[in-house]
């Protein structure tokens, strides 16, 4: 389905590819933030973003980590002389358990979409929601050329750039362009670029990073033309369709968020991606711990499963 472009072969093998996890505790983003002049750090084999605030106070940050059982973290957060920095934890999953270590609520569990890519073609079509099904079948239905090739270094790429005012009008920020080009610049042929194109003009495109035997869903946008050839939807499944053939068994489609982007949200959610609940976000400050603990107690239930 996706034109021929240069496009250096996908660096996994399916039968190699470690488990699913998220981007944000992948080797690949490592090397990104590497690349970009930070040093994040590998403790109890979880990655750890540090910071001096302006005051000189560190502050360590860990995201999207499986927080089942801490100990190995705080244990070698302690061996790095860590032990009494203030932490902010966003678990992968809900760890109420948290609270018995003195960390207090900061934020309340969000959710994720996660796309399942291990069924074959005619089971994920079958699951598809009937109206996701019918915008794909109207997609299928237009003259659209798809491409596929690695992103390419330029600043000003449309898809940035459209990014960049979506970004500006609803007062959100995401990655700097800087990262995502140091991510596909430090991992060779995963950052995959996939686009729509009616005769010469661009109307839709997505950006997937790739990550082990995960994907994640980084950018994409749609133009208004794109809109109503349903490019987006057609776009998405067939780049969904090449991941899953190249071993990839999750696209992560990211948050779900009802309340500010519902359309975006029933979007994500007609792939019939599984609702996936976060952990919300914590903090912890070890020489307070003892003092917060039964506030923390008191707020758990709502960090809960």
């Amino acid at each position: 389905m996706f034109d021929s472009v240069p496009d250096p072969d996908f660096p996994a093998a399916a039968t190699s590819l470690p488990q699913p996890r998220p981007l944000q505790q992948s080797p690949e983003f490592t090397r990104a933030l590497m690349a970009c002049g930070q040093d994040p750090l590998m403790l109890g084999g979880m990655l750890v973003l540090h910071r001096r605030l302006p005051a000189g106070l560190r502050l360590a940050m860990v995201n999207r980590a499986d927080l089942r059982d801490p100990a190995p973290l705080m244990a070698a957060l302690r061996e790095h002389g860590l032990g009494r920095t203030p932490l902010i934890l966003s678990p992968d999953a809900p760890a109420p358990h948290l609270a018995r270590l003195g960390a207090v609520p900061l934020v309340t569990p969000a959710h994720a979409a996660l796309w399942d890519l291990t069924r074959d073609p005619d089971q994920r079509r079958t699951a598809l929601h009937q109206k996701w099904r019918n915008r794909l079948k109207h997609g299928e239905a237009q003259n659209l050329r798809l491409t596929r090739q690695n992103l390419p270094h330029d600043v000003r790429h449309w898809l940035f750039q459209a990014d960049a005012k979506r970004q500006s009008a609803r007062g959100y920020r995401s990655w700097p362009i800087g990262l995502t080009l140091a991510y596909a610049r430090e991992n060779k042929g995963q950052a995959k670029l996939f686009q729509a194109f009616e005769g010469k003009d661009p109307v839709a495109a997505i950006l997937i990073l790739t990550h082990g035997s995960t994907a994640t869903y980084h950018i994409a946008h749609t133009t208004r033309r794109g809109k109503q050839l349903s490019a987006h939807t057609l776009l998405l499944w067939e780049a969904a369709s090449w991941l899953a053939t190249k071993g990839i068994c999750q696209l992560d489609l990211g948050l779900i968020n009802t309340e500010d982007a519902a359309g975006l949200a029933r979007f994500k959610l007609g792939t019939g991606a599984r609702l996936h609940r976060l952990g919300g976000t914590w903090g912890l400050w070890a020489p307070l711990g003892r003092l917060l603990r039964p506030l923390a107690l008191l707020d758990r239930r709502l960090m809960a499963g």
